[in-house]
């Protein structure tokens, strides 16, 4: 929003003398962030120009400059024509134009100089709104004429300064308005906040008007019967709440069609970055400008029955403003001539974007139909996102503006159509609909100290609020009724107010102290060990990788999954990244892959990767519900949106490729096999303390005969780890022999809650003994181990598998497994024979389980 200084003072007092940058700093302080500062920064000469003669010569690259001749007057200081080179093609001989000369400054400071271009000296630059900070339009220079309207340019001549007809002597201040405080899309709202910042006297522009040291009251008339006939008819409100609650119409007659915008509005327009058009739609932006309140001019002639107000018909269509045919939705609210007698219904203009070209105010318009109405932000932004269309109009639409407006912007429209276009205001007023008064917020005085850490007493409270335009009442011990202002539907709650409270009282007064963290309180047991596992993998060598959580159907083909595997049941997104990869991933095993084949195809050989991250398990059953935006969804409504949110377990996944152990003088390397990803798997296990067991297992996507389930001694399910299979290498496009393992964090956080106090440390020595048993070979060495253990009884510390032999001194369909079994009391040293008895019991126990025989 760019803000006139000279405008501005209109309606609060400033302080003599005060800067743009003073004026920016001081609404800053309450929340309105600067863009930037515009004016007082062009330097002279720059004059007005007349062009008289204008040739065109074209370039070697294509583009053809024009060679001007430009009567500057005496500004030059000789009095001849100005030569001078200009790329724009939108003027002819006899225009008058924008020249600034050299030894002229332009905004960034930016000197003018002769110099040597195209082959001419050019002594000077023809300018165009862009160069002069008037505006973005850099298609053309400015012609004078067109810029300022024919009868402001009709007293300028060559040679004249320009500085102070363009306003270029006044300064302007940027602001950047956030979405919820639309009311700052105006001058009044501006103002308002700079009162608030400085304590300055504040005059509302809807109650006066002031100009030139000018202060009239803007006198509102109470609507009558014989107003223009305006009907609402919103037949499909959006929650209930409809499109228009308040429609003003106003009838000027007897316009004069050459009546021209005074050269102040023009200039107040021109600073607040608008082009002057026309006198009707001028005095429309000047006082959307002032107030906030976007208004319309339709030609009344062009109108045969009332204004209906309803949504739009399937298959109607619209030729709006900017000339395009836009095909209407029925969510569109639309504003239209009803007809009547031998003149058919039609479209008028999309409510609060923009209008239709059939009523627009043209040249010979000389009776118009002024509207000012309050349109439902929601549907209004929803019309301009459809239609892509964003409007001065739209943008303050579907911010809220203040319904109470209305009136006003109407009777201010009417009273400068009639003082400047020679108009006569119609006795009649129309004001049809209603607007819902304002809820009351109970406000908690101690709560704004609570959320802000700053002591505001009661009686500051209220009187920030108050300051505001809230009204506010007492409603009990160390409570406040407070009623928001109609300019502020951002005011909706309790947190809202004490915003508003920390923001006039000073968010400076806020003071920057760093909280101290409360005893008791720390990582919990599953944030540990997440932190823990990960420290584990990278220890071991592997690099930690994350992955997008999204995966496409085919994925659990080229993974090899059947078709009834529970792991084929994903979430679905409504409305997903890429339509290849619209579902949650139920492993991650499903991504991780992607992140090994893309390191090795760039080139790295021998890679292991792992990944710490959830996956989702949608729950069976009705899905959740989905509430309305008008109120807070009630108790049950959220715990049935709460029972339906899916399950996200965290996991943890290992995928490698290549050498484990790389080749070179030391000797050959080894290649990552089945035994790197299961101790991998038994680190994270070991590290957590939680004991599990091997199981030789079928699961895609691992390769028969080369996967082991690890579960936990009571058979919970741990997770699997082994190679993948070939065809699962091969579809997804993975070196050979690649190996994975994926577990269950939740399982082994679970596992590894601490319980008791751990055992005491033993101080007697140990006592070793090694026995090598002959099995069939489909005899699995971790079923013997059981065996051992079982047998040996409490005096076993540890069981090691450490030799397993093959060959030709046993039997064909034999092997012989040597085990390393370490004995300790608790209490004591142990004895020779306590030690064989305890051997002896287990080696007992394996051959009744497994019929092994001791070498």
């Amino acid at each position: 929003m760019r803000v006139p200084v000279e405008w501005l003072a209109e309606y609060v007092d400033l302080p003599t003398g005060v800067t743009g940058e003073q004026i920016a700093a001081d609404l800053v302080r309450v929340g309105l962030e600067e863009e930037g500062l515009h004016g007082g920064d062009v330097q002279g000469p720059l004059v007005v120009g007349r062009v008289l003669e204008v040739s065109p010569e074209p370039q070697k690259n294509g583009k053809t400059i024009n060679w001007c001749q430009v009567d500057v007057g005496d500004a030059n200081g000789t009095g001849e024509p100005q030569g001078i080179v200009c790329g724009a093609h939108n003027f002819a001989a006899g225009d008058l134009v924008a020249v600034i000369l050299p030894g002229g400054v332009l905004p960034g400071n930016f000197e003018i100089s002769a110099r040597k271009t195209y082959g001419h000296v050019s002594a000077g630059m023809i300018c165009s709104s862009l160069e002069l900070g008037l505006g973005q339009d850099h298609d053309g220079i400015i012609v004078l004429t067109e810029f300022l309207g024919e009868d402001a340019a009709a007293g300028l001549a060559p040679g004249q300064d320009l500085i102070p007809v363009l306003g270029l002597d006044h300064e302007v201040v940027e602001v950047n308005v956030t979405p919820d405080r639309g009311y700052c899309f105006s001058m009044r709202g501006i103002a308002r906040e700079y009162g608030h910042s400085t304590g300055a006297a504040y005059r509302d522009p809807a109650l006066v008007r002031a100009h030139g040291g000018d202060v009239r009251p803007i006198t509102v008339p109470a609507a009558t019967k014989d107003g223009y006939a305006v009907e609402l008819a919103d037949a499909a409100p959006l929650d209930g709440v409809p499109g228009c609650d308040r429609f003003v119409a106003r009838i000027v007659r007897g316009l004069d069609p050459a009546a021209q915008t005074p050269a102040w509005m023009a200039t107040r327009l021109t600073e607040a970055g608008m082009r002057p058009i026309s006198l009707p739609v001028d005095v429309s932006n000047y006082v959307m400008l002032a107030l906030g309140q976007p208004t319309h001019a339709y030609d009344l002639g062009t109108l045969g029955g009332p204004i209906v107000v309803r949504r739009a018909r399937a298959g109607e269509r619209l030729t709006t403003l900017d000339d395009v045919e836009r095909r209407l939705d029925p969510e569109d609210l639309l504003i239209t001539d009803g007809g009547g007698g031998d003149r058919p219904e039609q479209v008028l203009g999309i409510a609060g974007v923009m209008g239709g070209a059939t009523s627009e105010v043209g040249p010979e318009t000389t009776e118009v139909l002024i509207e000012a109405a309050h349109f439902d932000p929601r549907t209004v932004a929803r019309s301009s996102r459809r239609h892509r269309l964003s409007t001065e109009a739209s943008k303050r639409f579907e911010r809220g503006v203040d319904p109470e407006l209305a009136g006003a912007a109407a009777q201010l429209m009417v009273d400068l159509m009639v003082e400047y276009g020679g108009g006569t205001a119609d006795p009649g007023v129309t004001d049809a609909g209603s607007v819902a008064p304002r809820g009351t917020i109970e406000l908690d005085v101690g709560l704004p100290g609570r959320y802000v850490g700053v002591d505001y007493p009661p009686a500051r409270v209220r009187e920030v609020l108050e300051l505001i335009g809230c009204q506010v009442t007492e409603a009990g011990e160390g409570r406040l009724a407070v009623v928001p202002p109609s300019w502020r539907p951002d005011l909706a709650d309790q947190p809202d107010l004490v915003e508003e409270v920390a923001r006039i009282d000073g968010y400076d007064k806020i003071p920057s102290l760093l909280p101290s963290a409360p005893g008791g309180r720390g990582l919990t047991h599953a944030q540990r060990v997440r932190r823990r596992v990960a420290d584990a993998l990278a220890g071991q060598g592997l690099q930690e990788v994350l992955t997008y959580p999204f995966v496409g159907e085919d994925r659990f083909a080229e993974l090899g999954l059947a078709a009834g595997d529970e792991r084929r049941y994903a979430v679905r997104l409504a409305n997903p990244l890429s339509d290849e990869s619209p579902l949650m991933r139920t492993e991650l095993l499903q991504t991780l892959p992607d992140a090994l084949r893309r390191n090795v195809s760039r080139g790295a050989k021998d890679i292991a990767l792992f990944e710490l991250g959830t996956v989702t398990r949608p729950t069976r059953g009705a899905a959740a519900p989905v509430p309305g935006v008008g109120a807070r969804p009630d108790d049950d409504t959220l715990r049935a949106i709460r029972d339906a949110v899916p399950e996200q377990p965290w996991h943890v996944a290992v995928v490698a490729a290549g050498a484990a152990d790389r080749a070179g003088w030391w000797g050959e390397g080894r290649g990552s096999d089945v035994t790197d990803v299961v101790g991998w798997a038994h680190a994270v296990c070991d590290l957590l303390g939680v004991t599990v067991e091997r199981l030789q297992a079928e699961r895609a996507p691992f390769h028969p005969g080369r996967c082991v389930e690890l579960a936990l001694p009571d058979g919970t399910t741990v997770g699997w780890a082994g190679e993948l299979h070939p065809k699962v290498v091969q579809r997804l496009g993975l070196p050979d022999r690649t190996v994975a393992a994926e577990l269950d964090l939740e399982v082994l956080t679970t596992a590894s809650e601490p319980r008791a106090a751990a055992s005491p440390i033993s101080t007697h020595p140990v006592a070793g003994s090694d026995v090598a048993l002959v099995v069939n070979r489909s005899v699995r060495y971790g079923d013997v181990e059981e065996s051992l253990r079982a047998g040996a009884g409490d005096l076993l510390e540890s069981i090691l598998l450490f030799d397993v032999y093959r060959g030709d001194q046993i039997a064909a369909d034999e092997q012989s497994l040597a085990f390393h079994l370490v004995f300790r009391a608790p209490d004591r040293t142990l004895r020779t024979e306590e030690v064989n008895a305890a051997r002896d019991a287990a080696v007992a126990r394996a051959a009744t389980d497994h019929g092994a025989v001791q070498r």
